[in-house]
């Protein structure tokens, strides 16, 4: 390949990987059960949860937080640490740029020092932000584990099939229809078209992780 063509070939393929590279920046950690979207049975399966607290959990959700959820498990007679040990395994996603301090709380481990370095840093962007400002503290290690209960909001007009993916319950349905409707312009732009495929509690619940930027 003569050098100049060989140039631009390189120089091509560094612009997709940058571009690529800023679209895949936001998305869901993993690793945890996600109240809102779990099976009967993901949730059965939980610690202490009886057949009676999964049926009430299942007809109440989605939970706009997790502190609405943490208000439904704690009525049904749950200690502190059987919820806590519920949470080392199950969780509402954090939006790390909107989160209340009491939200914050309630991820296993987080305690006051991440309330004030969570709300620090915002705007969050990328989860290379988040292991860069975190890490500092806690180290790599925990950075991981804390990333697992929180979120980066998926910009709704860029984002790729794995950053969608990442959303609970999502799947390969959503990704088609919020690539479709693109450009999104509005909410009620969303709730209109996300809401011909599912219900107005679903509508709101996927709400929950998207921006349009």
């Amino acid at each position: 390949m003569p050098r100049r063509s060989f140039l631009v070939v390189t120089v091509l393929t560094s612009c997709f990987a940058i571009v690529w590279s800023a679209q895949a920046i936001a998305q869901v950690g993993k690793g945890l059960v996600d109240l809102n979207s779990a099976s009967e049975k993901e949730l059965t399966a939980l610690p202490s949860m009886t057949p009676v607290i999964v049926k009430g959990l299942l007809d109440k959700r989605p939970f706009a937080t997790v502190v609405d959820a943490n208000a439904y498990l704690t009525s049904q007679s749950l200690t502190a640490a059987q919820v806590a040990e519920i949470y080392r395994k199950a969780f509402v996603h954090v939006n790390l740029n909107t989160a209340s301090a009491e939200e914050i709380m309630l991820i296993p481990g987080a305690g006051k020092r991440m309330v004030r370095e969570f709300a620090e840093y915002r705007p969050w962007k990328t989860w290379a932000q988040f292991d860069k400002e975190i890490g500092k503290y806690v180290g790599q290690p925990e950075t991981d584990r804390l990333k697992q209960y929180v979120f980066i909001p998926v910009n709704l007009n860029t984002a790729t099939d794995e950053d969608i993916l990442s959303i609970p319950g999502a799947g390969s349905r959503m990704v088609r229809e919020f690539k479709e409707y693109r450009p999104w312009k509005t909410k009620e732009q969303f709730e209109k078209e996300i809401g011909k495929y599912v219900g107005p509690s679903e509508v709101a619940r996927l709400w929950r992780f998207v921006a349009i930027q």
